[in-house]
């Protein structure tokens, strides 16, 4: 009965299976696997790997000039080390716990921190914990800028100076001469062969009226001798008395300086008042030369100017990288070290205003108690890439401006009784500098 079962069991029909497919099927669910696997695994890498911000450079330039610029330059030291592929130097984690709060990572005993702090002289570095760590990475990624040096000019750049084919003036003009020369003996030649010419012919020249020539004619007649002598003397009396006048005149004069100082970028670009460097003008007869440590409070840090010879306004082509260093010459200051080497050498600067003797006139007087601009008398000084001489500084443009400028009394204790009294023999608010004495002959000479 079992054998029967058996045979009957065989004898059903039963599904069959193809083995020469089995292999092509399993490589394809093992393809499929591995498939997966990878694209798994390149997830993970890439959540893992690859930053969560692009790196950006521009941004990294903007937040290293409005952060990092006061104390640090990329490839030399300032008030702070050069920090030019600082990256390399040390573990990015550590700066981002550095420039957040240095001083914390210092009082946490962290050894590099506390060698950093001991090179610097103990300086405080300034923290930033408002700067996410992308900011760093950007920043980190602009230290890395190489530097971009100036070409090198070739014999082709220095010879384009010489334009015209290098023909030289003194040869043209010797060649138009020359030729002027032969035309003229030219012109004389023809003359004499025609002359030679009507010899030969029996040609006769007419022979031209004497008459009297016109310098005679006028000394003949005292008449206009006498209009001509009374004319002449005027006229040089007119002339003479307006070139006396032009003495000690000064106005448009511009020396060169043997530092070039632009105006334009310090009183212009930068906004800087002009009694920063002319302190003196506030509560002094003069305004003062400023002195070299007024500069160097800026440009210990400013060494570099961006396209110094190329820089909008700059028409004179001055290199003002080259004049930082001669300030610092003058001062005495080592770049390499930050610090003055007592080596000091004197500025000789040009005088442009200068007020005869016997002329007194205050500057605190003008500026601190009559509050008037330095435009008023110096002109557009922001605009003056080289410093001159504005006004023509006569007593008459002094007279004609305390005449013309009222005098500002509100809230001013000094003209307080005079304006009450003035104001009553006036008859009226409002007082020039010249109804209070201001052209007075002992305002101004003394």
């Amino acid at each position: 009965m079992r054998a029967k079962l058996i045979d009957n069991n065989l004898t059903e029909p039963m599904e069959k299976v193809s083995y020469r497919n089995l292999p092509s099927q399993l490589s394809l669910v093992l393809l499929a696997f591995m498939l997966m696997f990878s694209i798994s695994h390149s997830a993970l890498a890439i959540n893992t790997v690859l930053p969560t911000q692009t790196i950006d450079t521009v941004a990294g330039e903007a937040l290293f000039k409005a952060n990092c610029a006061a104390c640090h330059k990329l490839y030399k030291k300032a008030v702070g080390p050069a920090l030019f592929e600082v990256g390399d130097k040390y573990d990015k984690e550590w700066l981002y716990s550095w420039i957040k709060n240095s001083q914390a990572l210092v009082k946490s005993g962290d050894a590099k921190a506390v060698e950093i702090f001991e090179e610097n002289n103990k300086s405080v570095m300034t923290a930033f914990p408002v700067l996410s760590n992308g900011d760093i990475d950007n920043i980190l990624a602009y230290t890395y800028k190489k530097k971009s040096l100036p070409p090198i000019p070739t014999e082709g750049d220095l010879a384009v100076e010489n334009v015209g084919g290098g023909v030289s003036n003194d040869i043209i003009l010797g060649i138009l001469s020359l030729i002027f020369l032969m035309l003229i003996v030219l012109l004389f030649l023809v003359n004499k062969t025609l002359r030679n010419f009507a010899d030969q012919q029996g040609i006769e020249f007419e022979t031209p009226e004497v008459r009297t020539p016109i310098w005679k004619a006028f000394v003949q007649n005292q008449f206009l001798i006498l209009v001509t002598t009374i004319m002449l003397l005027l006229g040089a009396g007119y002339y003479m008395f307006g070139y006396f006048m032009q003495i000690g005149v000064d106005q448009g004069y511009a020396p060169v300086q043997p530092i070039h100082y632009s105006h334009r970028i310090h009183a212009g670009d930068n906004k800087i008042d002009c009694n920063y460097c002319h302190s003196s003008a506030r509560k002094s007869k003069t305004s003062g030369i400023p002195s070299l440590n007024v500069c160097m409070n800026c440009h210990k840090t400013i060494s570099e100017v961006a396209d110094a010879t190329q820089a909008e306004g700059n028409e004179f082509g001055v290199d003002y990288n080259a004049e930082i260093q001669k300030l610092y010459l003058a001062a005495g200051w080592d770049e390499a070290t930050q610090a003055y080497t007592g080596d000091v050498r004197p500025v000789r600067w040009l005088r442009i205003h200068n007020l005869p003797d016997f002329a007194y006139f205050n500057h605190s007087q003008h500026v601190t108690v009559a509050g008037i601009e330095c435009q008023k008398c110096h002109g557009p000084v922001e605009e003056m890439e080289i410093m001159e001489q504005f006004a023509p500084l006569t007593m008459g443009w002094c007279i004609n401006c305390h005449r013309e400028t009222n005098v500002n009394m509100k809230d001013n204790e000094y003209y307080e009784k005079i304006h009450e009294e003035l104001s009553k023999k006036y008859g009226k608010d409002k007082l020039t500098a010249a109804e209070l004495g201001g052209i007075e002959c002992g305002k101004c000479h003394y």
